[in-house]
């Protein structure tokens, strides 16, 4: 018996819609596999860049915190610093520390902060704003430290300026620098020190200095003291 021009038309549609839902099927499972895998990726990837940036925001956090906590800081230029005039919200504000060492508060215009403590600049705002405010209890707190750095330069994983936390070593310097490169020359590595305008250099063994043999190297670093890892 013959098929009809009709029914083979049929058959040919119906074959066809089979092959073009297959087609969907397979494209959609494709997708669907293209998401399950490249998800967990850019996950990583962008859990990695986080992850690179952690170390220097962590450490100048720690680095305000400790200045915040030590009643001996001094106040330095491009630090940041939060007045706080208790009940005061329009006097009230973070600051930067300009390059002439002053701030900028209502009220009282410029007053210098560069070397004084938290406590002595808090104790001068107090004073000048009682021309203006009945009884100004102001506190005073370091957010962001950026006048006391130290530099390691040459075959570190991270060179570049690291905020100084108080009583910071060579050997806690170089911890925060990452490692060493595969180059690294660690018995000439040296610290570069301006004193009375003159640099001055300061030699580190760091194997021997781990080892315990030189610990008179390991020296309390201070402001603009370079780390040179050849």
């Amino acid at each position: 018996m013959k098929v009809s021009t009709y029914q083979n038309n049929a058959l040919r549609a119906y074959g066809s819609s089979k092959s073009i839902r297959a087609v969907r099927r397979s494209i959609g499972l494709l997708v669907l596999l293209i998401m399950l895998v490249g998800l967990p990726l850019a996950v990583k990837a962008q859990s990695s860049a986080q992850g690179s940036q952690t170390p220097a925001a962590g450490a100048d956090a720690s680095a305000a915190q400790a200045a915040a906590a030590d009643p001996s800081y001094i106040i330095g230029a491009d630090d940041v610093l939060d007045i706080s005039v208790w009940k005061e919200p329009d006097v009230s504000r973070s600051v930067p520390v300009r390059p002439d060492g002053k701030i900028s508060l209502p009220l009282v215009s410029d007053v210098q902060a560069a070397g004084l403590t938290p406590s002595q600049l808090a104790a001068d705002l107090t004073t000048r704003l009682k021309k203006f405010l009945n009884d100004p209890q102001v506190t005073v707190i370091v957010t962001a430290i950026n006048s006391r750095r130290i530099y390691i330069v040459g075959e570190v994983a991270r060179p570049g300026a690291f905020p100084l936390l108080p009583n910071m070593t060579v050997l806690q310097a170089l911890a925060d620098a990452g490692g060493f490169t595969t180059f690294a020359n660690t018995k000439k590595i040296h610290i570069l020190r301006m004193i009375n305008g003159k640099q001055t250099e300061f030699p580190f063994e760091y194997r021997e200095v781990l080892e315990g043999n030189k610990t008179s190297e390991n020296i309390t670093l201070l402001p603009g003291d370079e780390i040179v890892v050849p």
